[in-house]
């Protein structure tokens, strides 16, 4: 792609600025809010909000809102932004600020962590529970069995298990599954579910969903229920479970809608405040996969949320298929 010079020059005017390249080498390492910004550079909030007004005015990163949250993330899609791309790999991987703003990176998104999975050990044993906040389990169980359907699967993976809800759910379907989690507590009471329901061809191990330890392209299906709001990026958790998809293979996401409680950021550790449609859909088409299917589920009282599934599909096999019919066709 080419770029008018017009354009370039403004570019370049932009990106040169220190603060401003600083931000945009930050922002290519995931979607981080105006105050993780202020804390990493130490700079003043206005200050800070005024640079990526001025990038998000160039087009060089993207902004969305997530109730009275505003998260910003590097653009990925136009001339400029692959400008800016070749720009921040051109940068010295031991220059002493920028691996400064990395280890303050680095501790801004440990506390996050270390935040959510305190929720989740202090709630283990209250997670169904909590749950109840959403549109009911019943309603959220038929719709999920509905799109899983009725053909055999051979092997399932739950990425944050949880209480294991999931994997008794679709036991009747499934010849074998893994569930993971990171918290040992969570871990302790999915067992505990799966030896009280008699299931025996599920287990249960801790795991990092972000880095996990298994083979690539092992399962069929893969489940996220209601995880990616508490992850800093939601996005690196739907690349690993297509690493992890078969060919073919499908992806189930199940999590809130757009929100705007934002007591549960701080009473709940929810770093996300639901998510749409289009920002799904934008992360499930990067990581190769097509929407075959999204529903909403309206809960039936008035301050309940309203919970989505997404049944996404491994593109592979369809590429496969196309590419021998093409090569019959020549024949």
């Amino acid at each position: 792609m080419s770029i008018s010079l017009d354009t370039l020059v403004d570019v370049l005017k932009t990106v040169g600025e220190p603060t401003r390249f600083r931000l945009l080498a930050l922002l290519a390492r995931g979607d981080l809010t105006v105050t993780d910004l202020t804390e990493i550079l130490g700079q003043s909030q206005p200050r800070i909000s005024r640079h990526l007004k001025l990038l998000n005015e160039e087009a060089l990163i993207d902004r969305y809102q997530e109730g009275a949250w505003a998260y910003f993330r590097l653009s990925q899609e136009g001339a400029s932004a692959a400008l800016v791309k070749t720009l921040l790999a051109a940068s010295a991987g031991d220059d002493p600020v920028l691996v400064r703003d990395g280890e303050r990176l680095a501790a801004v998104k440990h506390q996050r962590a270390e935040r959510a999975q305190a929720y989740f050990s202090r709630n283990a044993s209250e997670w169904d529970e909590l749950r109840r906040l959403n549109a009911s389990d019943s309603a959220v169980e038929q719709a999920l069995l509905r799109l899983v359907g009725t053909a055999p699967i051979d092997s399932l993976l739950d990425l944050g298990t949880g209480t294991g809800w999931i994997l008794q759910l679709l036991a009747p379907r499934y010849r074998r599954a893994t569930g993971v989690d990171a918290s040992r507590d969570m871990l302790a009471v999915a067992r505990a579910n799966l030896d009280n329901a008699g299931i025996l061809k599920a287990s249960v191990r801790h795991a990092d969903i972000l880095n996990l330890s298994l083979e690539g392209q092992d399962f069929d299906v893969v489940t996220i229920h209601q995880v990616l709001h508490f992850l800093d990026q939601p996005e690196l958790a739907i690349a690993e479970a297509t690493r992890i998809l078969r060919p073919g293979g499908r992806l189930i996401i199940v999590d809130l809608a757009p929100h705007k409680m934002e007591h549960l950021r701080e009473e709940h550790a929810h770093l996300r405040l639901g998510f749409s449609h289009e920002i799904i859909g934008d992360w499930l088409e990067k990581a190769g996969l097509d929407i075959e299917k999204a529903i909403d589920i309206v809960p039936d009282n008035e301050d309940g949320l309203t919970v989505t599934i997404w049944l996404a599909k491994d593109r592979r096999l369809l590429m496969a298929g196309t590419e021998r019919a093409e090569a019959l066709s020549v024949l």
